[in-house]
């Protein structure tokens, strides 16, 4: 099969690029790449994945980041059917899984509304990511028997609305995406509801890419963790039991474990 034979013209696949690192997408995303005439990414997919679509081949930046969107959602979603209506190849490329807040079921309803054929090529999430670098576990048997993973990225104004009571129960781990910002909310919530202020967590920065950090500590100073971490560095935070399983193992130097004096 030739490369450009992956994708029927006409047709759109949503393509998971991970969290970053070229060496964590998939076989089959890669060769979809090399097979798409015209390529959509994020803002946040890595550098390195986008040095993988070969030259020639269009692309067209349409991410969002920190409040600034390039484009609009529906803006993205007429780009996509435009497209494909045209007999183009079409890859959308998504930064982590295009299944895990990734808007993928808006642009597949809109594209299935204009009668265009949508496949998806799922990708390594950043949770998954942030665990295998900090040498933790997302479940643990005795400790953490679930994962539960939520979105703290919202519109100016509105409130952080989330059942504090059921994220707060223990016995499982927290993956909390865009949380930077409401850090010490997260906690607040999360302690008044019930969860141990001593509860470990990790603060997961640049996921896989060479300028990763990873900041470990306890739920109370979760506001603190994130002090130095600037507006424009995606953030994961992992809270849970099962994040400080074999995170002190291993000396490596992008881990942080904030003393404990600094964190009460």
């Amino acid at each position: 099969m030739q490369p450009n034979e992956q994708i029927v013209p006409g047709h759109v696949w949503l393509v998971g690029a991970g969290p970053g690192d070229p060496d964590l997408l998939t076989r089959k995303a890669e060769r979809l790449i090399a097979a798409a005439d015209i390529v959509f990414h994020d803002a946040l997919v890595g550098p390195g994945v986008l040095d993988l679509i070969p030259q020639g081949i269009e692309r067209v930046g349409v991410g969002k980041r920190s409040g600034r969107h390039s484009k609009a959602q529906d803006n993205i979603n007429d780009l996509l059917l435009a497209a494909a209506r045209a007999g183009r190849r079409v890859v959308r490329l998504k930064g982590g899984d295009p299944s895990i807040f990734g808007r993928s079921a808006e642009e597949m309803a809109h594209l299935a509304a204009g009668g265009i054929p949508v496949h998806i090529c799922p990708g390594v999430t950043t949770a998954s990511a942030a665990a295998a670098s900090g040498h933790a576990s997302l479940t643990l048997r005795g400790v953490a028997r679930g994962v539960t993973l939520i979105t703290a990225h919202l519109r100016a104004g509105e409130p952080l609305a989330l059942d504090w009571d059921v994220l707060a129960r223990p016995g499982g781990t927290l993956g909390i995406y865009m949380g930077r910002a409401a850090a010490g909310e997260i906690a607040r919530n999360l302690i008044a509801a019930g969860r141990d202020p001593d509860t470990p967590v990790m603060v997961a920065v640049n996921v896989s890419l060479p300028e990763e950090r990873l900041i470990r500590g306890r739920l109370s100073a979760l506001a603190f963790l994130v002090r130095t971490i600037s507006d424009n560095e995606p953030t994961l935070l992992l809270v849970g039991e099962a994040v400080a399983a074999g995170g002190e193992q291993q000396g490596d130097p992008h881990i942080v474990t904030a003393p404990r004096a600094c964190v009460r």
